[in-house]
């Protein structure tokens, strides 16, 4: 059994000026959001939820991203109402969000 049910990495990575990459699209500000709606909600810690910063992902061309493991399920997102439906339907349910999904 893992240590956290579900382990979130949101890339933040910063790249050079001019060229794509998932801090330009406010990530960094959304994985803190996360990190404190999953607290607020009671699922942070063992057995629950970890949601993490993340270097390079490698995904940024379709960007911002996260990865939710140990499901293997890549999202893309633009705003906090992204964010929830993704903490409600698959942290909280076990529901993949296909429309987010990459």
């Amino acid at each position: 059994m893992s240590y956290f049910k579900h382990h979130v990495f949101f890339c933040c990575n910063q790249r050079a000026e001019g060229e794509t990459c998932c801090a330009s699209h406010g990530a960094a500000e959304l994985q803190a959001y996360a990190k404190d709606r999953v607290a607020a909600l009671g699922l942070k810690g063992k057995g629950k939820v970890r949601i993490n910063k993340a270097g390079c992902l490698d995904r940024c061309d379709e960007g911002p991203v996260l990865v939710v493991y140990p499901d293997n399920v890549w999202y893309t997102f633009v705003d906090k109402a992204d964010v929830d439906e993704i903490i409600a339907e698959h942290l909280q349910h076990g529901r993949i969000v296909e429309r987010l999904k990459i």
